[in-house]
């Protein structure tokens, strides 16, 4: 019998890797001289807009040329989370210009429906609603906004804040959204009682 499915090595995969291994190089591009210098704030920045666009390329790429496996649904999510993870958490600590809360309501939100997701696989598969799709643009856009140098520049502090905060809003109220669709579909999916049979 022929196994027709694709190799876990290919070319969407490697795409994912790679976005897994820029993650460090974003790290300390961002936290170097403190977070201070004009050019490692940019070169920061371009390095996480890359990142965040590959994976529109290895979701593409997989798609297109049928190389859906098990390690990419896998290695995709998690090299999300770790890219947004560490822009979060270094943006907030060492470098005080995000409060602790945002990258705590973001990050469990995200660590949540994942888990969530996960538990209910056995019975459906939760596709990304328009609400994810568009939670997951504004964070993007808002990370990249407070990652660029904001020196003289208050009207761009102001843009990032107003962006933030919708997607931190978007967040919260796609992430109650999945909650609860995980939660009707694990119930639908419980066995029927004798008396009920």
């Amino acid at each position: 019998m022929v196994n027709d499915a694709p190799s876990p090595w290919n070319v969407a995969n490697y795409v994912t890797m790679v976005r897994i291994a820029m993650v460090p190089f974003f790290a300390w591009a961002l936290v170097a001289d403190g977070g201070e210098s004009v050019t490692w704030r940019i070169v920061a920045t371009i390095i996480f807009v890359v990142a965040a666009l590959s994976d529109k390329v290895d979701g593409y790429l997989a798609r297109s040329r049928g190389l859906i496996t098990d390690l990419g649904k896998i290695l995709d999510p998690i090299a999300d989370k770790l890219l947004v993870g560490a822009a979060l958490v270094l943006l907030w600590w060492p470098l005080d210009e995000l409060p602790w809360w945002v990258p705590v309501v973001i990050l469990a939100r995200e660590l949540g429906i994942t888990v969530m997701r996960m538990a209910v696989l056995k019975y459906a598969v939760m596709p990304a609603s328009r609400g994810g799709k568009l939670k997951t643009v504004l964070q993007a856009v808002a990370i990249t906004a407070f990652l660029l140098p904001h020196a003289g520049l208050p009207w761009l502090t102001a843009i990032a804040w107003v962006v933030m905060a919708a997607a931190v809003a978007v967040t919260v109220v796609t992430g109650v959204d999945y909650a609860y669709q995980g939660w009707k579909i694990r119930r639908s999916a419980r066995p029927a009682s004798p008396a009920q049979a």
